[in-house]
């Protein structure tokens, strides 16, 4: 039975199927051998934490400002804007004045978030 151009049938999907198949079989083999042949030989030295080399004092649970995390995270919205902006300006002439209009849309949606962070005093470190 032949299909037409463009019409999905659920036996095209088959290939990835079995990829995704593939993949998962072999990551958690993987993981399953390593777990099951490798040494079991637990010291004190090896369980202890690795900083490089130099000796660990004190407890690594220690709370620290929260403002660490914030800024990360701003960082992390705050950069994949330029995601977005890279198909943007590789298509520009393409999509043309609409195109235009959506990125200023997007890029003043983006301004107003850093406004209200600005409002929110939350990069202050005082």
């Amino acid at each position: 039975m032949e299909h037409l151009q463009g019409e999905n049938l659920p036996v095209d999907y088959i290939p990835i199927l079995i990829q995704m198949l593939v993949a998962a079989g072999f990551g958690v083999t993987t993981i399953v051998a390593t777990h099951l042949l490798g040494p079991k030989v637990r010291t004190e030295n090896k369980l202890t934490a690795f900083e490089s080399g130099i000796k660990v004092i004190g407890n690594a649970r220690q709370p620290f400002s929260i403002k660490y995390f914030l800024v990360a995270i701003l960082f992390v919205i705050f950069d994949v804007e330029v995601i977005f902006m890279y198909p943007w300006a590789v298509n520009f002439r393409e999509m043309g004045l609409e195109g235009l209009i959506e990125m200023f849309i997007f890029m003043g949606l983006l301004l107003l978030g850093f406004v209200y962070v600005i409002k929110k005093k939350a990069l202050n470190w005082d």
